[in-house]
């Protein structure tokens, strides 16, 4: 009797333990495939709110050039279809990493997106679309995490290189699409050529436009004779290639000390502020600078075309006195276009310190990348997706990442 109540003792033991093991298992493998139903799920909705934001414009449709918030979250060019994006509500970005700009002769901060000299874009917070807004549009707020870039395809880089007798500017384009050169481009340029000025007079400058064509390794060579190397210029150049578009700069300048900062004013208007750098960066021996601003914008054949500044045709002249004089503290543009184009300022403070800096109105006008949204570093799992979509005609990438905010894990018994 006690032998059989040992055996069975022994038995029921193994039984449990068999059951408990297999509960586990399964537990697991269910588990499993919950988390797998759950990222699945995730990876669907983000494709449809990647497809939502790119292919519808928000409401209301011009809610970027009216300095309206929208009520509905769409990037889509209102004038377009397909993936086209509005180069506007992109500047109404507020970016991921931002080291905001405050400029106290308005008393207003602004966004700053800044590539290098003289290559930055400033935009009023109070114009800005942020992250936890868009989130409640797109009906994501406290469930899901996204963010969004936006980076050229092409890449046109500019560089000097040395010239092959003395008075020459030699420069080197070399074109390249995603992994790859693209070779027999053509390269439509812009070269400014930026003088200084007398006493009292303000800074003139030269514009030549061309093309040329890259070789098969995408690489285009460019020489200006009679040219002093040491002077100040700017040079701009689209490359397009079987409908892939992109642009590259280049900007050399002789005197850094006080320039022109341009912030984005409003938006409806096309108003632009042009202020003294040191009421915004400060910086040593400040002085009273001139400056000659014009607005060139790419036509549909790839020309460059100058437009009209503060509803006049020309340029517009003026100085900055870095705040000691009411009347020069900063100066008002008006944009007299609702295209996308780049704002170009030459400024000087004498003949030989001058230099240049430009503004894209319309974020695609210089290729400037996108990035807004959330931080996916420490996500246990985040969906991607991508599309090719064109900016103003500048081809870019479109990447939304994806990201559940409850979080899940498998969990053993």
């Amino acid at each position: 009797m006690a032998s059989a109540s040992v055996d069975h003792m022994i038995s029921v033991t193994v039984f449990l333990a068999a059951i408990l093991l297999f509960s586990n298992i399964f537990s697991q493998t269910i588990q499993t495939a919950v988390i797998y139903q759950q990222h699945r799920s995730t990876a669907t909705k983000c494709s449809d709110i990647l497809d939502s934001l790119l292919l519808n414009p928000g409401t209301p449709p011009y809610w970027a050039l009216r300095n309206l918030n929208p009520s509905t979250f769409g990037l889509q060019d209102p004038e377009f279809t397909q993936y086209q994006l509005s180069p506007f509500a992109l500047m109404r970005l507020m970016p991921t990493t931002d080291n905001p700009v405050y400029y106290p002769q308005l008393n207003t901060t602004y966004s700053n997106i800044t590539l290098g000299f003289g290559q930055s874009l400033f935009v009023p917070y109070n114009k800005l679309v942020n992250y936890s807004t868009a989130s409640k549009l797109l009906g994501l707020n406290n469930t899901y995490g996204f963010s969004l870039t936006l980076t050229p395809l092409v890449s046109v880089n500019i560089a000097e290189v040395e010239p092959e007798k003395p008075g020459q500017l030699k420069l080197r384009i070399h074109v390249t699409g995603s992994g790859f050169p693209l070779a027999g481009a053509a390269v439509n340029y812009c070269f400014f050529m930026i003088n200084g000025r007398g006493r009292g007079s303000y800074p003139t400058y030269s514009i030549k436009y061309n093309i040329t064509f890259a070789d098969a390794a995408g690489i285009a060579y460019l020489v200006f004779d009679d040219f002093d190397r040491s002077a100040s210029f700017l040079f701009m150049a689209y490359a397009h290639l079987g409908g892939l578009t992109g642009i590259g700069y280049y900007n050399n300048v002789t005197y850094r000390e006080s320039f022109v900062v341009p912030f984005v004013s409003n938006f409806e208007t096309g108003e632009v502020i042009l202020a003294h750098s040191w009421d915004v960066h400060a910086g040593d021996n400040p002085a009273e600078i001139a400056f000659n601003a014009t607005f060139v914008l790419l036509s549909e054949d790839y020309a460059f075309r100058e437009m009209p500044l503060n509803n006049v045709t020309g340029r517009v002249v003026g100085k900055l006195n870095y705040g000691q004089d009411p009347k020069h503290a900063y100066a008002n543009l008006t944009i007299s276009t609702k295209s996308s184009g780049v704002l170009i300022v030459t400024y000087s403070k004498s003949q030989r310190e001058n230099g240049a800096v430009i503004m894209p109105w319309g974020i695609s006008s210089l290729a400037f990348p996108v990035t807004f949204g959330g931080d996916s570093t420490n996500q246990e799992w985040v969906a991607t997706d991508i599309r090719q979509v064109t900016v103003n005609g500048i081809a870019y990438q479109a990447k939304f990442s994806l990201w559940s905010l409850e979080g899940s894990q498998v969990i053993g018994l």
